[in-house]
């Protein structure tokens, strides 16, 4: 009952007795002078300092104790004063002492109230800066507290006469950056940070300028400030006190308060190691795919006797045939140089071959060229004209309006050819009486287009459908199976796609499907 009524808590100093013995003391004598002497006046009243003497002393229900005992105490003394008559005067000073008693006692209350909810906000902000002070001092992140108060100040002083462009400002004065650094304070800073660079590096005062940025990514920093940007973060390379070079992630966060800018938090955490990692990383990838690359070559040299099988025959029978015109008497000189051309031609396929091969091992690229597919479908039926007259396939080429298209044409060239070959192959074993290839152009969208081949043969057996472009699976005595697998990959890399099935009239067909542009693919 007793801490309910009287706080628990002192005044310091020893004065908790003395004040009560006072307010006690008061009240007993206001009680006597109104009581028991002739003097006229609102005596009373003082009982007002009474309950100011006892609000330092009691709890809210305290308080509202003592007040009711001196509202108690007024009253008994004008009812013993007053017991016999009714003085009006003395009726007002009654009503006047009761006011100021009540009026003084809700103020009391108000204020305890108040002061009350202050010790909780106080205490709940002891609470909040201890945990933020544990976190700050024990968190592995390197953490700064720096005051940028007078950079922000000295910043929008320049901005004030004018200045938008810090980098271009600093251009002209050569000492900005050094002055701006010479601004920013350190108040404080944590365990972290003096483990990652030191005592020196984390010491309060002067920032020091091996921890800044370097001077484009500080100027940064200096525009984000001047912008009334709230956050600045960027990778940026420190040294420490022994001279080591660290690559850090710098977080600055800043206030929309300016007045805060005198307590602004900088992190930095070290991502030297990552990065490291992450490079090399990048660097066993890129050597993986140079070895993947080197496979793929392995795999597709299997095939370059295939490839190089067309042009070179081609160049044989070009040589033999040159022979004969010769031996005619006399020479017919323009039979032969016919055969010479195409002699040259075929053997600067073969060589292109021979360098498309090479080009996948190193680390260039196709040279990328804008084609005309009907031009480009015509110069392979050149190519390999003497292998269509041999086996005495027509050709029916059904070209359609479609716009030119961006690619390697030694590769485009050689995948028409492979299939081509395919149908010549396939009629030949076949022994197909009516031999036809067709070849078409379609536009299947803004984007894309196709080329379709289809032959006249026995089709594509249901058996081997699903194995039509695995690699080493072939249905020839002498084939190694690579041929289609290439065809297929060598498109895919390009952002196409290659089907092959049979056509519902018969024969099989293979549709290349290209985009225009292939940058499109990978947008």
């Amino acid at each position: 009952m007793t801490s309910a009524i009287f706080r628990l808590r002192t005044l310091g100093g020893g004065l908790e007795l003395p004040l009560g013995v006072c307010a006690l003391a008061l009240a007993c004598a206001v009680y006597y002078i109104d009581t028991f002497t002739e003097i006229e006046g609102a005596i009373a009243v003082l009982y007002v300092v009474v309950t100011l003497l006892a609000s330092q002393l009691t709890t809210r229900l305290g308080l509202v104790v003592v007040a009711a005992v001196c509202a108690a105490l007024t009253m008994s003394s004008y009812l013993i004063t007053h017991s016999d008559y009714t003085d009006l005067q003395a009726l007002v000073r009654l009503n006047g002492a009761l006011a100021a008693l009540v009026i003084t006692t809700v103020l009391l209350l108000k204020t305890e109230t108040a002061r009350l909810s202050l010790l909780s906000i106080n205490s709940a902000l002891r609470a909040s800066e201890g945990r933020y002070r544990s976190i700050f001092d024990r968190t592995r992140v390197a953490l700064w507290e720096r005051d940028y108060s007078r950079l922000r100040a000295y910043l929008f002083t320049l901005k004030a006469e004018g200045v938008g462009d810090i980098k271009s400002y600093a251009r002209q004065h050569d000492d900005f950056v050094d002055h701006c650094i010479g601004l920013i304070t350190v108040v404080a800073s944590n365990e972290a940070a003096r483990d990652m660079f030191g005592p020196a590096g984390a010491s309060i005062g002067a920032l020091r300028r091996s921890i800044t940025p370097g001077p484009d990514k500080f100027l940064n920093l200096l525009q984000v400030i001047m912008d009334e940007g709230r956050v600045f973060e960027d990778k940026v390379e420190v040294e420490a006190d022994n001279g080591d070079k660290k690559l850090v992630l710098l977080s600055i966060s800043f206030p929309e308060d300016p007045e805060a800018f005198d307590r602004v938090v900088v992190s930095m955490v070290d991502i030297t190691q990552r990065e490291m990692a992450l490079k090399a990383l990048t660097e066993a990838q890129a050597e993986m795919a140079r070895a993947s690359r080197a496979a793929t070559i392995g795999a597709m040299s299997a095939s370059l006797a295939h490839e190089l099988n067309q042009p070179l025959g081609a160049i044989g029978v070009n040589a033999q045939t040159l022979l004969r015109w010769l031996d005619r008497d006399p020479p017919d000189l323009k039979a032969v140089s016919r055969s010479a051309e195409r002699i040259i031609r075929d053997s600067q396929r073969a060589s292109e071959i021979i360098q498309n091969t090479r080009g996948l091992l190193s680390q260039a690229e196709g040279k990328m060229e804008t084609i005309h597919l009907d031009t480009l479908i015509k110069d392979t039926l050149a190519l390999i004209d003497h292998d269509l007259q041999r086996t005495g396939t027509f050709v029916n080429f059904l070209p359609k309006e479609i716009p030119p298209v961006t690619a390697v044409k030694i590769e485009l060239q050689q995948v028409l050819i492979n299939l081509i070959t395919n149908a010549l192959q396939a009629m030949e074993e076949a022994a197909s009486a009516q031999r036809t290839i067709t070849l078409a152009t379609d536009r299947i969208d803004e984007a894309r287009i196709s080329i379709t081949v289809r032959d006249s043969g026995p089709g594509i057996t249901d058996k081997i459908k699903d194995k039509l472009f695995s690699p080493f699976f072939t249905t020839k005595p002498t084939g190694m199976g690579m041929g289609l697998s290439i065809c297929r990959s060598t498109i895919e890399a390009r952002g196409g796609r290659l089907d092959g099935g049979n056509h519902p009239d018969g024969g099989a067909v293979f549709k290349l499907h290209l985009f225009i542009n292939p940058e499109v693919a990978h947008a």
